[in-house]
Order: C-alpha cells, then sequence, then structure tokens
C-alpha cells in the first residue's frame, strides 16, 4: 500500500515515514501545501496523513481541492489538541479521520489500518484468502496456521493482493500503489515478486491473467467461476 505524509514539521514528516515504512507500506512526503497537492492529485494514494497547518497551501485547502477534483483515497489530517474548529472543518471538508498533536505514532498507524481496510470493503484487522490469512495489526502471515517469513516488498505486494482479493490487478496498478516516486517502473522487479510469493505460500491462490495482471482466490468450488474465468 502506497501512503503520502503532508507535514512541514521535517522531523515529525520523517518519524511518521519511517514508522510507516517499518510498518510495510510505501511512502511518499511533502513539508508543504503546494507540493502535497500536486502529489495528491497526480499519484495514486491509498490513503493519505494530512497536516492542517500547512505553508503555501494549508490542508483543508488541499483536502477541498482533491474533493473536488474527485480525489476518494482516505485522508486521515492531524490537528491541534484543542483545535475542535479544524476538525469540523476537516470533516466538512472530505477528512475520513482524525489525529490530535501530540499523537503516538501507534495511534496513527491503526487509524491507517481502519481507512485501508474499510475502504478495501474490509470489517476485520485479518484479511483470508483461502488458506491465506494476514494480520494487518502484526504484519503477520499464516498459510493453514503455520506461519510464513516475507520480506517487506513480499509483504507489501501480499497485503495489497489481499485487501483486493478476488479482483483482477494489473502490473502498472501494483506498481503504481506499492513503490515510491524513486522505484524503477520498467523493471521486471514485480515478476520476480510474484514468483517468490507464490513459491513461498505453496499453495493455488496468487494466478496470472495472462497480458492482464494477477489475482489472488482460491481454487473455486466445483460449479463456480473464477475471477480469471469470468473474464
Amino acid at each position: 500500500m502506497r501512503l503520502l505524509v503532508i507535514e512541514d514539521d521535517k522531523n515529525l514528516n520523517r518519524q511518521l515515514v519511517a514508522a510507516l515504512e517499518s510498518a510495510g507500506y510505501a511512502v511518499d512526503s511533502a513539508f508543504d501545501g503546494e507540493e502535497g497537492h500536486f502529489l495528491g492529485d497526480s499519484e495514486p494514494y491509498d490513503a493519505v496523513v494530512l497536516d492542517i497547518g500547512l505553508p503555501k497551501m494549508d490542508g483543508i485547502s488541499v483536502l477541498t481541492a482533491w474533493r473536488k477534483s474527485g480525489r476518494a483515497m482516505p485522508v486521515l489530517i492531524l490537528t491541534a489538541r484543542d483545535g475542535w474548529t479544524e476538525k469540523v472543518r476537516g470533516f466538512d471538508a472530505g477528512a475520513d479521520d482524525y489525529v490530535a498533536k501530540p499523537f503516538h505514532v501507534e495511534e496513527v498507524l491503526a487509524r491507517l489500518r481502519a481507512l485501508l481496510r474499510r475502504a478495501a470493503g474490509h470489517a476485520s484487522s485479518e484479511l483470508t484468502c483461502g488458506p491465506v490469512a494476514l494480520d494487518t495489526r502484526n504484519g503477520r502471515v499464516e498459510v493453514d496456521g503455520a506461519p510464513v517469513k516475507l520480506t517487506s516488498h513480499e509483504y507489501r505486494l501480499l497485503a495489497y493482493l489481499m485487501h483486493h482479493a478476488g479482483r483482477l490487478v494489473s502490473r502498472s496498478e501494483i506498481v503504481e500503489h506499492l513503490y515510491d516516486q524513486d522505484f524503477d517502473r520498467d523493471s521486471n522487479t514485480i515478476e520476480v515478486f510474484i514468483g517468490r510469493l507464490r513459491k513461498k505460500l505453496g499453495v493455488d491462490v496468487l494466478h496470472t491473467v495472462r497480458g492482464l495482471g494477477y489475482v489472488l482466490e482460491p481454487q473455486p468450488a466445483d460449479g463456480e467461476k473464477s475471477a480469471r474465468q469470468a473474464r
């Protein structure tokens, strides 16, 4: 999952980016509203952490402009602890949740996990696909109850596919949502990670739709059609 952090406090920005990357996300960052608005308007982020008090363009204006242009990604706003009017303005502008400063990074992580789950239509923090289970709270992956050890890139790929299980996901979508701006988008890295992930999972749930992309889904029962067969 790919996130954007917009916060003008450099130390807090770096702290958030480091924590989110450690949690398995790909993260881009901006330190003012103009740059943040441009990134959020031009890149397909899965969620955004947006400070309200930004230079050049304030957070409410950034969020309002995104929503007017049809950008629907979940947005978690950062507000002052006593800034109840900012919270109201943020929700009215299209924010999905908020955290008041000062905050514990763990709270930001938990709220983002919840936003990402809801955006993908999941109610539980544990995502399942056949025998594969992924707990978004601790990054634990199991197959038939046995733990599976993944690299950060493999986990990121599986997490995105698990959030969108049963849906065809193109290679370009994976690249756009899993890697930051510096990723080499012309490489065959995705195919390599797909192959490694299949081998480590050891079960038939990750399928290639030739020329289109990938589908994560268990084998259909007799008489049922899979997402691949439906195309």
